[in-house]
């Protein structure tokens, strides 16, 4: 399809939260827990606007965002800083163009910038066109760790 060409790749701002929202609830929909989407636009305005994460946008002049990496940098103990891919997610009208290697090749290069020694996500164990997908760059998938989580409820 001849709209990648037309592609631009920019950083969020907080005039983007609701756009990054609604990708958001369709991943959660994509993964089978809609009704575990908390966030409000205001979290992420919040966020972007304070640093404490950074989204990476594809937009089209014609069709508007169609996807986004949301990620943030933190520090492990043995490999040094870390980029940590908290959500990854292009429209599911938008794939299998090649608009998600665009993505994730643009993520890749501004964690090398950012000085990453290496990136970091989760995938779901039934996601197998996502597991497909990251195998393409070499992903080793980590067998014998669990998820660790304690929820709060808001202040």
């Amino acid at each position: 399809m001849d709209f990648i060409k037309e592609i631009c790749l920019r950083k969020a701002t907080a005039l983007d939260a609701q756009a990054i929202l609604d990708l958001v609830k369709e991943l959660a929909v994509y993964e089978k827990a809609a009704h575990e989407v908390k966030t409000e636009p205001s979290d992420y305005q919040n966020g972007l606007q304070t640093g404490l994460f950074q989204v990476l946008l594809a937009e089209h002049p014609n069709f508007g965002i169609l996807g986004m990496c949301l990620y943030f940098p933190y520090f492990s103990t043995w490999g040094g800083k870390t980029m940590y891919l908290e959500d990854f997610i292009v429209k599911e009208s938008f794939r299998g163009f090649g608009l998600g290697r665009i993505l994730f090749e643009a993520f890749i290069k501004e964690a090398k910038v950012q000085g990453a020694r290496k990136l970091k996500w989760q995938v779901l164990d039934w996601n197998e066109p996502a597991k497909n997908f990251y195998r393409h760059y070499s992903t080793k998938f980590i067998s014998g760790w669990e998820n660790g989580i304690i929820e709060f409820e808001p202040l």
